[in-house]
């Protein structure tokens, strides 16, 4: 198992070239160890931005996304978790219309799953999803694109 905590790229970094080389090494790394699963977690941040200028500050960008996942992309009740300390989800609006975080949506391209609810983290002022992908779950054409073989 991998474990992948908190990774920052500069701002003048952050495009599609980037994302695709940490994807490839991480990919590459589990491979070449032999790891079958990775896990880490998608920070949404309690600032977020909806169309236009405004901005809602709160977790129901975070209760949003989590209702939009939760049923298509939960792994089985064998894997799953549950946060020390929950979002409070069921005092928040879960009906924006929020586009999820681009890791998130990476995660869930790579086949993996979310392993519970949004916990909530004070220092960081996100909500935290924990995820799951296992090497047997990566899509063909991934395991192609990234590994070279299918």
């Amino acid at each position: 198992m991998a474990e992948l905590g908190r990774s920052c790229v500069h701002k003048d970094y952050r495009n599609g070239s980037v994302i695709k080389a940490l994807w490839t090494a991480l990919i590459s790394f589990m491979a070449f160890k032999k790891l079958s699963y990775l896990i880490g977690c998608v920070s949404i941040p309690m600032n977020m931005s909806l169309s236009g200028n405004k901005r809602i500050c709160s977790g129901d960008a975070a209760a949003s996304i989590w209702r939009q996942v939760r049923d298509q992309y939960m792994v089985s009740t064998h894997y799953q978790v549950r946060p020390r300390f929950p979002l409070p989800i069921d005092c928040l609006d879960q009906t924006l219309k929020i586009d999820p975080p681009t890791l998130l949506k990476g995660y869930l391209h790579l086949g993996a799953k979310v392993l519970g609810g949004p916990a909530w983290d004070p220092h960081f002022n996100t909500a935290d999803l924990p995820m799951l992908l296992q090497m047997k779950d990566l899509p063909n054409r991934y395991r192609k694109h990234f590994l070279g073989v299918s």
